[in-house]
């Protein structure tokens, strides 16, 4: 079993035994089972999910850290919301409000889109648990 705490600025959002966790970092998504190797990354937006005797559960999650250490996952979120938590229509503004942005940046610099892109990716990540997909 592993210890899954997931917390933001404003609230803890879970604090479990849970069976493993997937969770999308700086270089890919990662899968977490117990007695996984001591690891620390930053996460990109996405969909955190996590199984517990079975049953799987999906957070949208907009950035943050990660550390896992002797079967302990602590993921420090910017954002963490689950599906019933998802206002869509606010959602559904951020992506189109990004997706502006992106295209009117689109003659800058990557480096300087890249926070566009995280809201983007963040709003995209929201739509889609809420979405069920």
């Amino acid at each position: 079993m592993l210890r899954l705490e997931i917390v933001t600025p404003e609230k803890k959002v879970v604090d479990a035994e849970v069976d493993s966790v997937t969770i999308p970092t700086a270089s890919g998504e990662a899968g977490i089972l117990p007695n996984h190797a001591p690891l620390i990354s930053a996460l990109k937006p996405g969909i955190l999910s996590f199984t517990s005797r079975g049953t799987t559960e999906r957070i949208a999650i907009g950035g943050g850290f990660l550390e896992v250490s002797n079967d302990k996952v602590s993921v420090l979120a910017d954002t963490a919301e689950r599906s019933t938590e998802i206002d869509v229509d606010a959602a559904r503004t951020k992506l189109q409000e990004a997706e502006r942005a992106i295209a009117a940046a689109a003659t800058s610099p990557i480096e300087e889109t890249e926070s566009l892109r995280e809201q983007l990716e963040s709003a995209d990540a929201r739509l889609r648990l809420a979405a069920g997909r």
